[in-house]
């Protein structure tokens, strides 16, 4: 495995971490129970760093020194690729020759480095693009930077030259096939998958009931127990449209000051605006946090949005299942790990209707998915469903079986199919 610019031993939810963090763990620990030694190649981001850790049996992490280790930019790392090129190439030059039998890189930085690895070691590339230049200028936020044209280059160079590429949904693939000529004999659709053992619904105490225990474990997480609870988990930058919750709290607020009707958006505890908990760091802006906060001071909620950075998975969990609802109002997702992990603990999603959102959310099964950011929209669908606790209870249902689709073993499985198919490309070329 390749993961240049995050390593999978980082805290998703803080820098570049998030889903690709998890993925390429639980891929790679799905790999090893099935007989699979998996070394993942990523960048030292610290001098106390060893280089190589053991992560699990079957999996071992190996530190490549590319460039300074603090202060890069996702965006300064295509500078460093030949450098990391350089650390990948003679790691590999200490081992017996054949060491290695296919190269699966992760992100277009890593597909560089896979492109020359696989090329130099003859075996084949195996690809996973987790997002596009393309697609995501096609759905930019508001104020967010396009991809830099060199990034679509490099992108276009991967898919041209891997032996497989494998997309999360089909809707991934169509999207390689549309903006990037992907060869479909090439492409794979292999979904992603959610630990249902670490992630799965909150089970109240004898005698207590569902609400009682989320207010107890809200209240242990130090979280407002008298007001709905709505979840952002992620990290704080525009692609992933936190600020959109803000804002839409901010909607909430006026409405719930001047509305006739004076139970409207209440659930039977105080206040008529719901908390929004943000669970992240920023990416890419050091200022994102600070600036989310200020939109809420601006907005006048400031007093009902609680940040706090990035948790364990352990602790997570409890985060989803403390949750009335998550939201996942990105602006692009080639998946959405958040909310495949928020409905396994049994919580409903409300999601922007994007990329694999539109996958892992069954709209009004486990759901709801959203076909715009507009503000006044997301405080519509999330007033009218954190005010209809009958549904609420039909989509927590709903959502856990929907996550009972994914599977790392299942992921697994097909991914060693994925590796013998290009195997046999490869000796065709």
């Amino acid at each position: 495995m390749i993961s240049v610019h995050t390593s999978p031993l980082d805290q998703p939810g803080t820098g570049d971490a998030g889903g690709m963090n998890v993925y390429v763990l639980e891929l790679s620990r799905a790999l090893a129970r099935r007989g699979a030694e998996v070394e993942i190649y990523t960048r030292a981001t610290s001098s106390a760093q060893p280089k190589v850790v053991q992560a699990e049996p079957g999996i071992r992490v190996v530190h490549i020194a590319a460039g300074p280790y603090e202060g890069l930019d996702k965006n300064d790392l295509p500078a460093q690729l030949c450098f990391f090129s350089a650390g990948v190439l003679r790691a590999e030059a200490h081992r017996p020759p054949g060491w290695y039998d296919v190269v699966h890189s992760h992100y277009w930085l890593s597909g560089q480095v896979g492109w020359l690895a696989a090329d130099r070691w003859d075996v084949p590339l195996v690809h996973t693009m987790h997002t596009m230049a393309r697609v995501k200028n096609a759905a930019l936020a508001p104020g967010d930077t396009p991809e830099p044209h060199s990034r679509v280059i490099g992108e276009e160079q991967v898919v041209a030259e891997s032996d497989a590429l494998v997309a999360s949904t089909t809707e991934e693939a169509e999207d390689l096939v549309r903006h990037y000529g992907a060869d479909p004999d090439r492409l794979h659709v292999v979904a992603p998958g959610v630990d249902l053992d670490a992630f799965a619904p909150l089970e109240p105490a004898p005698g207590e009931t569902a609400a009682q225990a989320r207010r107890a474990l809200r209240a242990r997480l130090g979280l407002p127990v008298d007001r709905p609870l709505v979840l952002f988990a992620g990290r704080v930058q525009l692609l992933k449209g936190p600020d959109v919750l803000v804002r839409a709290l901010g909607v909430m607020a006026d409405h719930a000051a001047t509305v006739a009707d004076p139970d409207a958006l209440r659930d039977g505890g105080g206040s008529r605006v719901p908390t929004l908990a943000v669970l992240g760091g920023a990416s890419g802006r050091p200022t994102a946090v600070r600036e989310l906060e200020a939109l809420a001071y601006q907005m006048g909620v400031t007093d009902h949005v609680v940040v706090r950075p990035p948790v364990s998975r352990e602790e997570l969990a409890d985060w989803y299942r403390a949750a009335d609802v998550v939201a996942v109002p990105s602006h692009n997702e080639s998946f959405g790990l958040v909310a495949a992990e928020a409905q396994a603990c049994g919580t409903p999603v409300v999601a922007a209707a994007v990329g694999g959102l539109r996958t892992v959310v069954v709209d009004d099964v486990s759901g709801v998915l959203v076909d715009d950011h507009s503000p006044w929209t997301w405080a519509a669908e999330l007033g009218a469903l954190l005010g209809d606790d009958e549904r609420r209870e039909r989509l927590a249902a709903g959502a856990r079986r929907a996550s009972e689709r994914f599977s790392w073993d299942r992921a697994a499985a097909a991914m060693l199919d994925v590796y013998s198919q290009a195997a046999k490309v490869r000796r065709t070329r």
